[in-house]
């Protein structure tokens, strides 16, 4: 069975919205289990379970929340060197396009990537003009359906790659599944 958690920070619900649609996302893989928490009741133990995290939380001034940094600095510290060679990814919300979000994905990924984790981006357009590169962005609240879709292809990539290299899925192999897959014009 393939696990899945969707970690989030979320002040004003937007992110948790947006690690909704991941976890929705990771969920559209066969064999999937998915855990969605807020940064505020996960633990340790959470994170050694899973196989794939995608790590949510909304921008800070470019970079990650204080409370998700916290959680890595304080809850995480003792798992260090247990978690390694996990697979990772982000996303994050801001105020406005421009807010730093993408700056923010890339902070995410900096502390995963300390913790050990394979980080990865998304090369595939989730919608005309909506690309992931360094993680699924929102400009407020995930409304439309480019931003819908940039955060399920997030979770479903996240699944896909664990499928793949935790479990042996060959079946799983994102490039093999493009005959699957509709891409935007």
């Amino acid at each position: 069975m393939n696990r899945i958690l969707v970690l989030y920070d979320s002040k004003s619900g937007n992110v948790r919205k947006m690690a909704e649609l991941v976890g929705q996302g990771a969920a559209s893989v066969p064999d999937t289990d998915v855990r969605v928490l807020s940064v505020d009741e996960a633990k340790a133990e959470d994170v050694t379970w899973c196989d794939g995290i995608a790590v949510g939380s909304p921008t800070n001034m470019g970079v990650l929340s204080w409370k998700m940094k916290k959680f890595w600095d304080e809850v995480m510290g003792a798992s260090w060197m247990q978690i390694d060679g996990k697979i990772g990814c982000a996303f994050s919300s801001a105020g406005g396009w421009g807010g730093g979000m993408e700056l923010a994905c890339q902070s995410i990924l900096t502390v995963l990537m300390n913790f050990g984790f394979l980080v990865f981006g998304v090369t595939d357009y989730a919608s005309k003009m909506v690309t992931l590169h360094y993680g699924a962005v929102a400009a407020k609240e995930p409304r439309d359906d480019g931003t819908q879709a940039a955060c399920r292809l997030l979770g479903q990539r996240l699944a896909e790659w664990t499928a793949l290299y935790v479990h042996g899925r060959k079946d799983q192999h994102p490039t093999l599944r493009l005959d699957q897959r509709q891409r935007p014009g």
